[in-house]
């Protein structure tokens, strides 16, 4: 899944803006969603936060306060520092947070965790917990008739061929697997839950 993230780096915007290889999908809502999400995003009260799994730093433009991003891709970063270049940046796994207990005072982290099988859901959380007193995660919801989990065949734009897997979530779900929290927004494509 890294080197998936890593090659896809610059089409990965494509997918927020119905762009690219993503231009024929038919999202009915979509950009009103992507647009609330951000707002929600923007309405977070400032802190020091660690956005986990940053990406091209989409949704880490909207975090206020003193912000640092992590990724493990080189490319990702750079378009990151881009797009949010009042943030701080760190290439670094996210299973093995390199800060020290109580660093930060909220960990974000938008469709990462959904990538995660169980076990390493699990090892995210504490080093969650480890770094920071509060979560918020932005994750999928599930369709009609999807499966909870599953594997997805993702193609890029050279071609080439991955096997993702992905775990969606009602905000209750979601909720129950955090351990408790708040259900922020729950539409018909994203739910976000602060723990």
């Amino acid at each position: 899944m890294k080197t998936y993230y890593d090659r896809r780096a610059n089409e990965y915007d494509d997918w927020w803006l119905g762009t690219g290889l993503h231009a024929e999908r038919v999202r009915p809502g979509w950009d009103e969603e992507v647009d609330v999400l951000a707002e929600l995003i923007a309405s977070l009260p400032p802190g020091r936060t660690l956005d986990v799994a940053c990406g091209t730093g989409f949704l880490t433009r909207h975090l206020r306060g003193e912000v640092v991003g992590l990724d493990q891709s080189k490319r990702m970063l750079s378009l990151a520092r881009d797009q949010a270049p009042g943030a701080t940046f760190v290439q670094a796994d996210a299973l093995e947070l390199p800060f020290e207990a109580n660093s930060f005072d909220r960990v974000f982290a938008s469709y990462f965790y959904c990538h995660l099988e169980e076990p390493d859901r699990a090892r995210f959380l504490a080093e969650v917990r480890r770094v920071a007193p509060e979560l918020v995660i932005v994750a999928s919801v599930p369709g009609t008739g999807d499966p909870v989990e599953r594997y997805e065949e993702r193609i890029l734009a050279d071609g080439s061929r991955w096997t993702v897997f992905k775990r969606v979530f009602t905000g209750d779900q979601l909720t129950a697997e955090l351990g408790g929290g708040d259900v922020l927004h729950e539409g018909r494509w994203f739910v976000v839950v602060r723990a």
